[in-house]
């Protein structure tokens, strides 16, 4: 199976956008195909056996769209400038638009609103009706033809089978305006028909859902803002270091390997490791991290982030596509280009409303005939009928605000996979986390030290001594340890020998001979460890793991060592808790280091001893027992756990599987993300509801008001004018309300 992602032309509302869906399912080795009227794009998965993408491009076209495939690596700069370019040419005929309707009102229903309005001559429909009539047609022409792309695209789709909103604007104004023709023409024959002209109706329309259009455009573009900001993280140029020789070059020469100079107030132009230099780096724009990070020799800096203060001398380690930013930007477009389940609603509805919207303008129509009303009260409904019912604004209602809550997430160092991810964290009930690295910092610390006979500082300064000829884990933390109390030096072992599982022994410089290790190897050393007993087993049930120390056959003391709790997991699980979930901790250590970092962190439960291969069961018996589950990982051996949850969340400096895995990704690797992920998901699913409610609302109630439900009762009849305005503000909503989503804290 390949996916692939093309963008699609002449789309215009919902029912484009489910026409284009519906074309490209049919096809035979198509298994998934969206269509987001957001940002033009359609997401095919198919068989390359089966289907071709001349094949697909070849069912768009005959649908009436046009299709192409994405091109790979496409700045944001260019889209930015076609956007412009547009924007700017539809002002113009805006403008030109609304300059003509004003005059065309001014000549049709001044006198009507004002009896002493002055009107020339040769447009007074009193004294030169055929002039009053001439005039208004020369009047809309030009109207009609600034907005001529309803008109070709809404009867191209018609003939395509496949109505639109076009559709329905041209449909409604063609029979406005060839009605006002025909009656013009029968001006000579009957002076009466004066008073049953149209013209501003088509003309007016045709304006406001131009107005409508534009203003919507400048909205929808707002929504793009949090990928515009991404893409112009990375700089231009950078200082390039060649042969001892400084030189400005363009980021994209760069290759692996370059050395970059990065001064005070620049942005690093690529991923890279400080081979020289420190200084503090600004990553807020990527991870959400408000505080500059201390960066040294050795240290990895991401590209787009702003080196505050000192030069750092940066060896390139990624470029092109591979950076960090780029895959940023990527997980960012592809988030936003998916649908959530939810519009699957709108989608079903939008492929048979314009055509049930059609049938209901005529039915409307033929019933006013029927009833005796005149035709031209009969065409007043039909068009207002068909211009007020405008589907846009359900095919905007979810990826607005998906386009909108994901960008909102990207700038909080969250970053959502899917639209189906967002949806589907908004009901999870249960959070499941694994602990190290997760809860804990994922690396051994000293935590507790008890000497006998000598004092703590002389027991870790002997300790570190010997531990620094190991690579274990455990004997790192002592040497770290003793290294920030400046404890390390002046003493040296002139022998030295490792005991497998056990310890380690040596001969120190000063003479003592000294036996380091597990319980097990001092008590078969003869060594008397009673008087540790008692403080042992308390730090052993906490999930301490032991060193005891001996020298000369005396016991000198114990040092304790265990993963420590990260300062933000209790505030973060009881965020958590305070949403309404359970939340459990699932690790492979035993059950009393699970047990104490589970009371540590307030988690609701825990879950020890599980093997790597066992995770993923784990997880399915919860999902079995009707739990919604996320799950929160960051290794290697998390990876099919987190395939396995309904939602699997990957700490930001966890494993490359595990990132792969997941659904959504916390750049910070602060489990206070995890909070800010469930609450960005519940805001953006209420906000799309709100949308569809708005969306189904607006058409409940405004279909019968046009259709003239209310001219029996009241006299109420909407003018085809108030039904364009109403229809272009109906989509204006629907963004505008997506839009406040961005203005939300998490």
């Amino acid at each position: 199976m390949k996916e692939e992602v093309y963008l699609i032309d002449g789309m215009s509302c919902a029912a484009c956008s489910s026409a284009v869906e519906r074309v490209t399912r049919k096809l035979d080795g198509v298994e998934r195909s969206d269509v987001n009227l957001m940002t033009n794009r359609m997401t095919v998965l198919y068989d390359e056996k089966r289907v071709t993408p001349e094949l697909i491009i070849q069912k768009v076209e005959k649908a009436g769209f046009g299709a192409r495939p994405m091109p790979v690596g496409r700045t944001g700069e260019n889209t930015d400038a076609l956007e412009a370019e547009e924007i700017a040419v539809s002002f113009g005929q805006i403008v030109t638009a609304a300059i003509l309707s004003a005059l065309l009102l001014y000549v049709s229903m001044g006198t009507m609103l004002f009896n002493d309005l002055p009107l020339p001559v040769f447009v007074d429909a009193g004294r030169n009706p055929m002039g009053y009539a001439v005039t208004q047609l020369l009047l809309t022409l030009p109207v009609l033809y600034c907005g001529r792309k309803f008109f070709i695209g809404g009867f191209s789709a018609l003939l395509h089978l496949n109505p639109n909103m076009n559709t329905l604007v041209a449909l409604g104004c063609s029979s406005s305006f060839l009605y006002s023709v025909a009656i013009t023409a029968l001006i000579p024959v009957n002076v009466h028909y004066v008073h049953q002209l149209y013209y501003e109706s088509a003309a007016v329309v045709i304006t406001l859902i131009m107005l409508g259009k534009y203003l919507e455009g400048n909205s929808k573009r707002k929504t793009g803002d949090a990928i515009r900001k991404l893409t112009e993280l990375a700089p231009d140029v950078a200082t390039l270091i060649k042969d001892g020789v400084t030189s400005e070059v363009a980021t994209a020469s760069l290759q692996i390997g370059d050395i970059v100079l990065v001064r005070p107030g620049s942005r690093i132009p690529l991923d890279g490791i400080v081979t020289e230099g420190s200084g503090a780096v600004d990553e807020s724009m990527l991870t959400g991290e408000s505080l500059p990070i201390e960066k040294a020799s050795g240290d990895q800096v991401t590209g787009g982030s702003i080196n505050c203060e000192g030069a750092l001398y940066v060896e390139v380690t990624r470029t092109g596509e591979n950076t960090t930013l780029a895959q940023i930007i990527r997980l960012v477009e592809d988030a936003q280009g998916k649908k959530a389940p939810i519009s699957r609603i709108a989608d079903r509805v939008a492929g048979v409303f314009v055509p049930v919207v059609i049938a209901i303008a005529i039915i409307a129509a033929a019933v006013w005939l029927l009833a005796g009303q005149q035709t031209a009260f009969a065409l007043s409904v039909f068009t207002a009928v068909l211009v007020i019912a405008c589907p846009c604004a359900l095919g905007l209602a979810t990826p607005t605000a998906i386009i909108v809550g994901s960008g909102l997430g990207a700038s909080h160092g969250i970053l959502i996979k899917s639209g189906e991810a967002l949806e589907t964290t908004h009901h999870a009930d249960v959070v499941v986390l694994d602990k190290t690295g997760t809860v804990t910092e994922g690396k051994p610390t000293v935590t507790a030290v008890s000497a006998r006979g000598i004092s703590e500082d002389e027991l870790l300064t002997l300790a570190a001594a010997i531990e620094t000829l190991s690579d274990h884990p455990l004997a790192k933390a002592i040497v770290n340890h003793a290294n920030e109390k400046g404890l390390s030096g002046g003493l040296n072992t002139t022998d030295f020998t490792s005991l497998a599982g056990r310890g380690v022994k040596a001969v120190m410089s000063d003479g003592r001979r000294v036996l380091m290790g597990n319980r097990r190897m001092l008590e078969e050393a003869g060594i008397d460890i009673a008087p540790l007993i008692a403080e042992a087993e308390d730090l052993s049930g906490s999930g301490h793991t032991l060193v005891f120390i001996a020298a000369d056959d005396a016991l000198c003391g114990m040092i304790g060592i265990s993963d420590i709790i990260k300062a933000t997991s209790p505030p973060a699980i009881a965020g958590l808790q305070q949403l309404g979930m359970k939340v459990l901790i699932l690790t492979g250590d035993n059950r009393n280091a699970a047990a104490h970092i589970a009371a540590q962190s307030g988690a609701d439960e825990f879950i020890a001893e599980v093997l790597p291969g066992d995770k993923a069961g784990v997880i399915a018996d919860l999902q079995a027992q009707g739990h919604t589950v996320v799950m929160v990982g960051d290794g290697v051996n998390d990876a099919p756990a987190l395939a396995q949850a309904d939602v699997g969340c990957a700490i930001g400096n966890g494993s490359d599987v595990a990132i792969e895995s997941a659904d959504i990704i916390l750049m910070r690797s602060d489990l206070n993300d995890v909070t800010r992920a469930i609450r960005l998901s519940r805001l953006t699913i209420r906000n799309i509801k709100q949308n569809l409610f708005w969306a189904f609302c607006y058409n409940v109630i405004g279909l019968p008001i046009a259709a003239g439900a209310l001219y029996p009762v009241n006299g109420l009849l909407l003018s085809p004018m108030i039904a364009g305005l109403a229809m272009s503000l109906s989509s204006l909503c629907v963004v505008s309300n997506a839009l406040r989503l961005g203005r939300k804290e998490l």
